[in-house]
């Protein structure tokens, strides 16, 4: 009898693409191909991941600012670029630099950069965004699942939409949507629910999603989250002399099983 419900219990999650979320259905990592894996070329950082990020799979990277967010996001889209593949940046508050994307050896031709609204108020990305910048006659009462209505919510909204909209579509190795600027108690207004069905579209599929935030967030029983902090490192004696001179990077893999958590170091270069 409790063998026969146990069957009928994975029956029913297989049909609706729950069975790797709450079964032990995917191999280990040792044993899956090169093929249902995204390399990130940062040889480090993939030798910990054996591979690199797995495909059909929501991971997460986090960490505070200045932690080696973006640089590590741009490393990522350029691998995916330079092998011939597709990636996608829902880029929440139009913060990148294509600067920056072109000197991290991104083929802007295989990159869908779909830009959100821009913050009023709000200079560069280290600046950030904070609630308080969003002015109280902009805050409205709507029928959203958030408690506050306003620039912010829309702006939110708007790069959530777009992700599904992507995800949908198909077609992407690399799916990242950048919500580092967005307040933590922003973020938490976020239903959980809409990490499940994004997880629901990318099963079983050849695309990598990456949630960019401040802190973990969403993550698939076979995704995985890399936890960075930095430490920056100056030159000079003098205030007005001192300029950055690079970076030492820290990765710390954690995921819920399958893979071995893990450290990794990797140092960055500042070009002036």
């Amino acid at each position: 009898m409790a063998n026969h419900a146990l069957a009928l219990l994975e029956s029913a999650l297989r049909a609706r693409k729950l069975d790797c979320t709450l079964t032990t259905a995917l191999p280990p990592l040792e044993r899956r191909d090169d093929s249902a894996l995204v390399p990130t070329a940062v040889a480090a950082l993939d030798a910990c991941l054996h591979g690199g990020l797995p495909r059909g799979q929501l991971s997460e990277m986090t960490g505070p600012r200045s932690s080696g967010r973006t640089t590590l996001l741009l490393q990522m889209m350029a691998a995916v670029t330079r092998r011939g593949e597709i990636a996608a940046l829902i880029d929440t508050f139009d913060r990148l630099d294509v600067a920056s994307a072109v000197a991290a050896g991104i083929d802007l031709d295989r990159l869908l950069w779909i830009r959100g609204q821009a913050i009023s108020g709000n200079g560069p990305r280290s600046h950030g965004v904070t609630e308080n910048t969003i002015s109280k006659n902009d805050l409205r009462v709507s029928a959203s699942p958030w408690p506050v209505a306003g620039s912010l919510e829309r702006a939110v909204d708007r790069a959530l939409k777009a992700l599904n909209l992507v995800l949908q579509a198909g077609g992407f190795a690399y799916v990242a949507i950048d919500l580092a600027d967005v307040p933590p108690a922003a973020l938490a207004r976020i239903p959980f629910t809409t990490w499940l069905r994004v997880q629901r579209i990318i099963e079983g599929s050849d695309t990598a999603c990456v949630l960019v935030a401040p802190q973990p967030l969403a993550r698939s029983a076979g995704g995985l989250t890399l936890a960075l902090t930095a430490r920056t490192r100056w030159t000079g004696a003098a205030d007005r002399s001192r300029h950055v001179t690079g970076a030492d990077l820290t990765a710390r893999v954690v995921s819920p099983r399958r893979r071995v958590d893990g450290e990794v170091s990797m140092s960055a270069t500042a070009n002036h």
